[in-house]
């Protein structure tokens, strides 16, 4: 019989693909936004969001420690959006995990952009010293009216200054773009300003998934007139335009989500002739390109 981790979970529980090997560690429920039409995360009625008690998650890291302690590696620090929490407690949980679980060498967190106006890059310096190691933030596009749309409550500008102080501060970034989420209206708009965002703020990783709503289109559609998905082809032809405009330093790149038809990995910009040739093969010729199945993208 396996051991009890002694953490109290709330279901559903979301974390990045990257971060299958790592303890999940609540230290807020839900996300303190969760207006985003295309999220589907967080709108369970058992997640509303709230901080978990302090002591709560002091205890918790401090019983899996003494069950544990030498066998973690990674934690990520869930909810939606961790960071929302002061800088004060964050950096009390991070010298408990450093206290507890002496070999935990990476921990992570979702952050939405807008959670980051309040902290300073000297904070955000103090806690990537306490072990703050990477920050995934879901940039979705760098279209200002497709932002608007789907209700994210970001900006290019809000979402590039959040980038940038994470940069600075020496916290990894992970950016996602959701390809997709523009429609045909503006879907080569949204490639195109999502490659500007991304060329303006240089993370470290990049990833792109395709939209999907699992649990039906209705509430996405009502705040997006006009809205209907892409099509694989047309999917295609906004990934190529998207990779077309990029111009990296080094980029980690990964679109190879459940969600993408097409798998695509690469460094960026060194493998970008590569990568675009692949789309481009894909638009091209699609009966031959090697596209997951459908049934193999089921979400």
């Amino acid at each position: 019989m396996s051991p009890v981790i002694p953490i109290r979970y709330i279901e559903p529980v979301y974390r990045p693909p990257s971060e299958a090997q790592s303890l999940i560690l609540p230290i807020t429920d839900g996300c303190s936004w969760n207006h985003c039409t295309f999220c589907e995360m967080y709108t369970a009625p058992q997640k509303h969001f709230r901080a978990r008690d302090q002591a709560e998650v002091l205890e918790s890291i401090r019983c899996t420690g003494e069950r544990f302690g030498s066998e973690i590696r990674r934690i990520f620090l869930a909810d939606g959006d961790a960071l929302v929490l002061p800088t004060r407690r964050l950096l009390e949980i991070l010298e408990a995990i450093r206290t507890h679980l002496p070999a935990v060498r990476r921990v992570s967190s979702y952050c939405l952009p807008r959670n980051l106006r309040r902290k300073s890059v000297d904070e955000l310096r103090d806690l990537a010293a306490a072990g703050l190691s990477i920050a995934y933030v879901g940039a979705e596009s760098g279209d200002d009216e497709v932002l608007e749309r789907v209700n994210k409550g970001e900006t290019f500008e809000s979402t590039r200054e959040a980038l940038d102080k994470l940069g600075e501060a020496g916290i990894t970034r992970s950016v996602m773009i959701l390809n997709g989420l523009a429609g045909p209206e503006l879907s080569l708009r949204h490639a195109e300003n999502s490659a500007r965002l991304v060329n303006a703020t240089q993370p470290e990783y990049l990833a792109m998934l395709v939209v999907s709503f699992p649990l039906g289109e209705e509430r996405f559609r009502a705040g997006f007139p006009g809205w209907r998905p892409l099509n694989q082809h047309e999917l295609f032809v906004e990934m190529e335009r998207f990779l077309d405009r990029l111009e990296l330093k080094r980029t980690v790149f990964r679109s190879d989500h459940a969600s993408n038809w097409l798998v695509l990995k690469g460094t960026l910009n060194a493998d970008k002739q590569r990568l675009l040739h692949d789309v481009r093969q894909a638009i091209a010729h699609p009966d031959d390109a090697p596209l997951r199945p459908a049934w193999a993208r089921g979400l």
